[in-house]
This record gives structure tokens, C-alpha cells and sequence, in this order.
């Protein structure tokens, strides 16, 4: 198993509306084939702690079943219409990716 994990931050002066838009398209990955789960979410209310970072507008997981299907998940046109059509929002996509 491949889990995916990107920490989106969204551009000052990104409105409420937009910052839904862009959750939604978020949502979209989650139609890509090679998915096998997908959350999406953004900064839970739980009380601040040194180690808690809550910068993100909105976090996506993704976990694939092995490396293959993610390299096909970053390849898919359902990925790269996402990019194109959301990349001028985010001032960061900070990705981790684990096995």
C-alpha cells in the first residue's frame, strides 16, 4: 500500500467560495481508477499544540494499492485536469508519500 498525502495552502486573498471550488475539485481524485481510498479534509478543531500544524486549507490522502498504481494516479487526465484548473490557487502543495 501507497499512501499519498498532500497539504494544500492556498494564495492570500483566495475567497471562501473559491477555497469551497477548490475542495470540491479535491473531492474529484478521489474518481481517478487506481484509488483505492481517498480522504479529504481540512484543519480539524482540536486545541493548538507545539506540534500541531494547521497552515493547510486542505489536506488530500490518497492510498493506492503499490507504487505502479500511484505513478498511474499522477498520470491520470482526471490529475492533470485538477492541476490545471486549480494550480493558481495554491501558494504550496507540500506532498509525503509512504509505504
Amino acid at each position: 500500500m501507497l499512501v499519498h498525502t498532500v497539504f494544500f495552502r492556498l494564495k492570500p486573498g483566495v475567497t471562501a467560495a473559491l477555497a469551497a471550488d477548490f475542495k470540491k475539485g479535491v473531492e474529484t481524485l478521489g474518481a481517478i481508477k487506481h484509488v483505492e481510498k481517498v480522504y479529504v479534509g481540512t484543519p480539524a478543531k482540536v486545541p493548538a499544540r507545539p506540534v500541531t500544524d494547521q497552515s493547510f486549507a486542505v489536506a488530500l490522502t490518497v492510498l493506492c494499492k503499490d507504487v505502479a498504481a500511484h505513478d498511474a494516479y499522477q498520470d491520470d487526465p482526471i490529475h492533470h485536469a485538477f492541476i490545471a484548473k486549480y494550480q493558481d490557487l495554491w501558494a504550496r502543495a507540500q506532498v509525503y508519500d509512504a509505504e
